[in-house]
């Protein structure tokens, strides 16, 4: 194919600003779909995207406009799902920006923008949702002329629900967006950008042709991995899967080469032909770095070999997820595994339940620390029932975040009111217009994980948008507060926790757990502590038979004999006894949402 014809885009966007409904539009009038067959959302094929209303993964599909063939990709627009967007841009040579033109620019129209900018990639900028009675295009054009340099007489106005300038759009993206400039003769760089498994065919892969040619039946070599397969089919997305005989320098589609390893076709992974093989690799993804770290647990025991192979398949989809095996003494075999975010939790738990049929129990999501010990080692802990005894260590470290938010000017009192109590610290404050503002925050990572996006949203009615970035280790006051079961600790509910909320946290679990632990023959004290100091304890009483019931009458020290004997025998089975606590115990008291 003439590379002169081809163009390579992707959409970005902060999330809810018409990605995938622009998509939409671009499948109809492109006529990729039946109009009998189309739905809303069309490329969101997950039935768990169909539900939320959001993307989850990149869909990448070739449109034919006029005389040239457009290779588009809809992307994610949650912040934790920002990998996937990173990885679209890499088999990219332009973007379209999508802005809502009744919000304007958000926290991740930001993100996403820097981030083709240092792809250098061209960017269409369109703003969308111009048929809402709410819709400031002009306000919002001169907003991104300001904040992002880009001429406001330059931005289309589309409406991606009624299909207002779309075409427009299209036209825009042909006259603007470079085509690519491969190769064609030079020997094969494919890139896979993506993949996921199908039982029947094995690894289904995502690629980019960056230069030369692939055909089936082909001898390919993949060069990170060191292995060869031989090409049983190739093909197109549009949308439906489309075999074709061979893809050439510029082209997108995907391939089929019988692999069964998922560890074979990892995304980033460079493909080459075996008769004339490239020298070097392409560059391929950074590997992006987990925030949010939480035990999986199978709720029965025997299915520890399913979710170790449903992780080892979803990985090959999502890479952006890590696990590795732990032992519990509560919840026995299972993985801990690493998340870049908690929506990005909840989703890779929903979909191992939904797409392999498992059970699951997940522990308290907690953050890396960074640990040195007295004799001057660093560690790097991500379980708090692996942290050492305070009198082994000098100090402890946690991650830090830069978090961005843009609000309203109205609500700026009760974001910073928030931002304060999480131990924020704020670095600058900037007006983007009279109505809008930036406020930039280091925050501590543990402050952030559980409920602040929620609490945020709440307190700014919706309209207040977040974007974050790492931003090191920084010394903090912290603690490690252990829950005891009859003097014993539980490794699931030990937790790290800043020493001026421990006090707090314990009282909070004492409670719960009395609640939630079923009586015994004998009395259960629940504690917690820090170090060897309690600071906090709830006591589960025993069940107590009316052993004087069949007394009618007499001295009184025959009703206190029968009483001091259930005394030493309570006292007996305590010494012996192990105190039960049933699995929902663990799933109630480890619920994310308290």
């Amino acid at each position: 194919m003439n590379q002169q014809k081809i163009r390579n885009i992707a959409i970005i966007a902060h999330i809810d600003h018409g990605k995938s409904t622009l998509a939409d539009r671009m499948l109809e009038l492109c006529g990729a779909v039946d109009p009998r067959q189309m739905r809303a959302q069309y490329l969101d094929s997950m039935e768990l995207e169909r539900e939320r209303g959001i993307t989850i993964k990149l869909q990448s599909v070739r449109l034919q406009h006029e005389q040239t063939t457009i290779n588009l990709i809809d992307t994610p627009g949650h912040v934790d799902f920002g990998y996937e967007v990173s990885r679209s841009l890499a088999a990219c040579e332009g973007v379209i920006l999508l802005v809502d033109a009744a919000q304007g620019i958000e926290a991740q129209t930001l993100a996403n923008t820097f981030l083709a900018l240092e792809n250098d990639l061209e960017i269409v900028v369109a703003l969308n949702k111009i048929d809402l009675p709410a819709a400031e295009p002009e306000l919002y054009a001169s907003e991104i002329e300001q904040v992002l340099g880009i001429k406001s007489n330059e931005i289309l106005r589309v409406s991606a629900k009624t299909g207002e300038g779309v075409n427009e759009l299209l036209d825009k993206v042909v006259e603007k967006i470079p085509c690519p400039n491969g190769d064609p003769s030079a020997p094969l760089q494919a890139l896979i950008f993506d993949s996921h498994y199908d039982q029947y065919r094995g690894v289904v892969s995502s690629i980019r042709i960056v230069n030369g040619e692939i055909s089936e039946g082909e001898k390919v070599h993949f060069m990170q991995r060191g292995t060869g397969a031989i090409v049983e089919e190739i093909g197109v997305r549009t949308p439906e899967l489309k075999a074709v005989k061979s893809l050439g320098a510029g082209e997108v589609g995907y391939l089929i080469a019988g692999i069964k390893d998922v560890g074979e076709a990892r995304s980033g992974e460079t493909i080459t032909c075996v008769r004339e093989m490239a020298e070097t690799p392409l560059e391929g993804y950074r590997e992006p770095k987990p925030m949010v770290f939480s035990g999986l647990y199978p709720m029965d025991g025997d299915d520890y070999p399913t979710l170790r192979d449903a992780l080892e398949k979803l990985r090959l989809n999502d890479s952006s997820f890590t696990y590795e095996p732990e032992t519990s003494s509560a919840l026995g075999f299972g993985f801990r595994c690493g998340f870049l975010g908690l929506l990005h939790m909840e989703i890779v738990r929903e979909r191992l339940e939904r797409e392999f049929d498992l059970t699951l129990i997940s522990t308290a999501p907690s953050v890396e620390y960074r640990l040195t010990l007295t004799n001057g080692q660093v560690e790097y802990v991500d379980n708090p029932s692996d942290v050492p005894q305070s009198n082994n260590m000098s100090q402890i470290e946690e991650p830090y975040l830069l978090a961005s938010v843009i609000t309203p000017s109205s609500y700026t009192g009760t974001l910073m009111d928030l931002c304060q109590s999480r131990r924020g610290e704020l670095v600058k404050m900037e007006y983007l217009s009279p109505e809008r503002v930036e406020l930039s925050y280091r925050l501590p990572l543990a402050e952030v994980v559980l409920d602040f996006f929620d609490q945020m949203k709440s307190r700014t009615q919706g309209y207040a948008s977040m974007d974050y970035e790492s931003d090191g280790y920084s010394i903090s006051d912290l603690v490690k507060v252990e829950i005891l079961l009859q003097g014993d600790p539980v490794d699931a509910f030990s937790s790290i926790v800043h020493r001026d909320k421990a006090y707090d946290y314990g009282q909070k679990m004492t409670k719960k757990l009395r609640e939630l632990i079923p009586r015994q023959q004998f009395d259960v004290p629940i504690q917690a502590a820090i170090s060897s100091k309690i600071i906090s304890r709830e006591t589960v009483k025993a069940y107590r038979k009316d052993v004087t019931a069949k007394l009618y009458g007499g001295d009184v020290t025959r009703k206190n004999k029968l009483l001091k004997k259930q005394k030493e025998g309570k006292k007996r089975m305590k010494s012996i006894g192990r105190v039960e606590v049933p699995q929902e115990a663990f799933v109630s008291a480890l619920k994310i949402d308290d």
